[in-house]
């Protein structure tokens, strides 16, 4: 198994807070480049994925990966802590692809208090609303990433502690994704993730992994379930994504950064992967 070593796991916080609702936590249609974790604390909520519905109770943790689109329905009293990590721009394995993360675990006593540490250690990283379009924006989630950069080393150590000991919650039960035993295919997927930002050719990976390329293909389908291609242009606009998120390069510039050298065969591939085009994606980020 692929495994992500903790020193390298790249973990920023952008918000953390407490927040009470009375049945105004609805929102439509959420996703953003960041993980969401929530500890509840009174009442109850429902989040709504695309494949199911989470009831969000009390004394309980909750993880939404990046990336996944989903709703929040309240209809009474909510009160919960919320936290808000962005895993950088790193170029290795991220977490959720490592590990298959519970959606929901039991809380404790010590999460409760990380929760009220970092609330009483950040008051500028609450929320000002909780409308995610008042937060869920490039703009805004740069200033978050820049006022951790600026964070003096202690405190940047101090607030990883925290956050990799609330993480710790779900990871006690994450099931690892055995992606592969071959060590051929490790060496892949670990090229691929290092060389996100250059044009990666199969001929390219066929020689990381010291077979031909024909042989390589019929492999890498048979260890994965789709081919070499299909997984390099999804990491790809996966990355794109986050550069469209958190900053204001042009769509022609990131293209160029994720070794695309035709900008139109980029955008087409952005909208076949995600729905829309990269233009449309950053237009929806910015209300």
């Amino acid at each position: 198994m692929v495994q992500i070593p903790i020193e390298s796991m790249n973990l920023m916080l952008l918000n953390v807070g407490r927040a009470q609702h009375n049945a105004d936590w609805n929102w439509k249609d959420v996703s953003s480049p960041f993980i969401r974790i929530y500890y509840v604390l009174e009442g109850e909520a429902i989040i709504h994925l695309a494949e199911h519905n989470v009831r969000l109770l009390p004394r309980h943790l909750y993880f939404i990966p990046a990336y996944t689109v989903h709703s929040y329905e309240c209809h009474g009293l909510f009160v919960h802590y919320y936290l808000h990590v962005y895993e950088g721009f790193k170029n290795e394995m991220n977490l959720q692809e490592v590990y298959e993360l519970p959606i929901e675990v039991e809380g404790s006593e010590v999460a409760a208090q990380l929760f009220e540490h970092l609330c009483n250690r950040l008051p500028e990283a609450r929320l000002p609303h909780s409308d995610p379009n008042s937060y869920d924006t490039s703009a805004q989630t740069s200033d978050y990433v820049q006022r951790y950069r600026d964070m003096a080393l202690w405190e940047k150590m101090e607030l990883r502690g925290a956050m990799l000991m609330i993480m710790s919650h779900f990871i006690r039960q994450a099931k690892p994704r055995v992606w592969t035993q071959d060590e051929r295919m490790k060496r892949v997927l670990e090229y691929v993730h290092s060389h996100i930002s250059d044009s990666i050719n199969i001929e390219q990976l066929a020689d990381v992994a010291c077979i031909t390329k024909p042989y390589f293909i019929r492999l890498f389908k048979h260890e994965f379930g789709f081919p070499p291609v299909q997984y390099i242009n999804r990491k790809k606009v996966e990355r794109a994504q986050l550069l469209l998120f958190t900053t204001d390069k042009a769509v022609k510039e990131v293209a160029f950064i994720l070794g695309f050298s035709d900008q139109n065969y980029f955008i087409r591939l952005f909208h076949k992967l995600t729905g829309i085009t990269p233009q449309e994606y950053r237009r929806k980020l910015r209300p």
